[in-house]
């Protein structure tokens, strides 16, 4: 192994998550020539499930950042390479031994691979960041019939990007103009850029053949895509995101949504990307059924108000969702039968004697579902104490991956937005999950008058190849009943 290799070390973009393919880098923490140490969390990614920092695993300064803010990276890409022995002097041009690209697709210059070095040339579309004189290449997968390489920066570039050796067909026999007003890509041919450029074209609606290129060696850049997004602006055509399929990016990234014919486009990705897919998936897979019950609350609510001046409370937070889950989690214990999972592999029933306690939670970055493990068993203060430290944690955004792995069942409080109730959706491998209605004054008879009580709704959504409909009510009856008289419930029950 050379010297070279032995010091330069390489960061894939890990697997945070269970079975995760992808992850978009949101903000990196370090650059080029900032000393890192090992354990030391270099960039905030998010992926399907939530945002998370990844630390980095050895000593040294930063070398290369491969990738810029924005940019959805495939696990196992190299994001950052580290020089774990600045002192040594130079870099020796020679590559990294075992030539090891990332696990993914042959890199590309877009994709942001490297390439053999050649004498004069500029590396146009890699290495983001790092001195000229010293970065570190990995070579290229051997190709059927590679040609040479080209003399000039752009026909090199337009050769890998046309397959390595692939001649662009001509637009005419005529020589092409040295400089011409609008030059258009050759037929099979793709026009230079940086992936970010490329990005930020897609998230505007430009085609890039139809942007003149300033950049050297015919590159375009990212003042060129503005330039032609503002000559096309005025123009009340249909959308060219539409056109081209184009894919903003959401406000999380820092750039722009598309904006065009009177339209915003967001693009799916990220946390509301995984929930759409979840929610399609367990709505087309489980038979949903929901049943609805309206409930007097009201001693609920003084038992609330009491615990708040009890000593042994102090200090925790105590709501209507503290007692509300903790009224669920007596039902389900009086019915552990709703407690279970559909196993279709193996065709079973798996039934389970702890409850980890969902709670959804809307972010900025989307709903997001994370859970109270082995719930059951907790006290009421112990319950207190996780529902208030997920809550936090999600409202900062570090919910981690594991947080939201494994629930059994899940409450979702639409009453803190006015709603009454709804027909909430079950998180896919889930048995049931029980929405809550805002709880307010309603003319209620109350030992035979009509009186003002605290009333709510509540809707429990079940998935009927587990639950019947005789469970369901069972289980809705109880937490109705809990929090009908609470005092006596939860001591008889609890």
């Amino acid at each position: 192994m050379s010297n070279t290799a032995q010091r330069f070390r390489e960061f894939k973009m890990p697997d945070v998550g269970e079975g995760l393919t992808e992850a978009e880098i949101l903000k990196w923490y370090v650059k080029v020539g900032d000393t890192v140490t090992d354990g030391q969390s270099v960039c905030e990614v998010e992926t399907a499930k939530a945002a998370v920092e990844l630390p980095i695993p050895f000593d040294g300064v930063v070398h290369e950042l491969r990738f810029d803010e924005g940019v959805t990276v495939d696990v196992g890409t190299v994001i950052i390479s580290v020089d774990t022995q600045p002192g040594a002097g130079p870099v020796e041009p020679a590559a990294p031994a075992g030539g090891q690209a990332a696990p993914a697709a042959e890199p590309t210059a877009e994709q942001g691979g490297d390439e053999p070095e050649q004498q004069g040339r500029q590396a146009v579309l890699v290495g983001y960041g790092a001195a000229p004189s010293s970065t570190k290449r990995r070579p290229r997968k051997a190709q059927p019939a590679q040609q040479a390489a080209p003399s000039s920066v752009a026909a090199a570039l337009q050769q890998e990007l046309n397959g390595h050796g692939a001649a662009p067909a001509a637009p005419a026999p005529a020589p092409a103009p040295a400089a011409p007003a609008a030059p258009q890509a050759p037929a099979g041919a793709r026009p230079l850029a940086k992936p970010p450029v490329r990005k930020l074209a897609k998230d505007l609606g430009i085609d890039l053949a139809s942007v003149t290129p300033t950049g050297d060696g015919g590159v375009i850049t990212r003042e060129d895509v503005h330039a032609a997004a503002s000559a096309t602006a005025p123009q009340a055509a249909p959308s060219q995101a539409a056109v081209a399929g184009a894919q903003p990016v959401a406000a999380t990234t820092g750039a722009e949504p598309a904006v065009a014919g009177g339209e915003v486009r967001v693009p799916i990705k990220g946390v509301r990307k995984a929930t759409a897919q979840a929610m399609v998936a367990s709505a087309f897979t489980a038979p949903h059924v929901t049943e609805f019950i309206t409930v007097d609350v009201t001693r609920t609510m003084k038992l609330v108000q009491d615990l708040k001046q009890d000593p042994e409370m102090a200090g925790l937070r105590i709501n209507p969702l503290l007692l509300i889950a903790k009224a669920f989690l007596v039902a389900i214990k009086r019915n552990p039968e709703i407690n279970a999972a559909w196993d279709e592999a193996n065709q079973e029933i798996v039934h389970k004697d702890y409850v980890n306690l969902g709670i959804a939670a809307a972010t900025p970055r989307g709903l997001i579902v994370p859970n109270i493990k082995d719930a059951g068993r907790k006290t009421l203060p112990e319950l207190a104490t996780s529902l208030a430290d997920l809550v936090a944690t999600a409202r900062e955004g570090k919910t981690t991956p594991a947080a939201m792995s494994g629930g059994t069942v899940t409450i979702t409080n639409v009453g803190i937005f006015g709603v009454d109730t709804g027909t909430p959706i079950l998180n896919p491998g889930e048995s049931a999950i029980l929405a809550i209605g805002t709880i307010k004054l309603q003319p209620w008879v109350h030992k035979g008058k009509v009186k003002p009580r605290q009333v709510t709704t509540l809707a429990l959504s079940f998935d009927h190849r587990l639950v019947d409909g005789e469970l369901g009510s069972k289980v809705l009856a109880d937490v109705a009943a809990v929090l009908e008289n609470p005092g006596k419930r939860l001591i008889t029950w609890g």
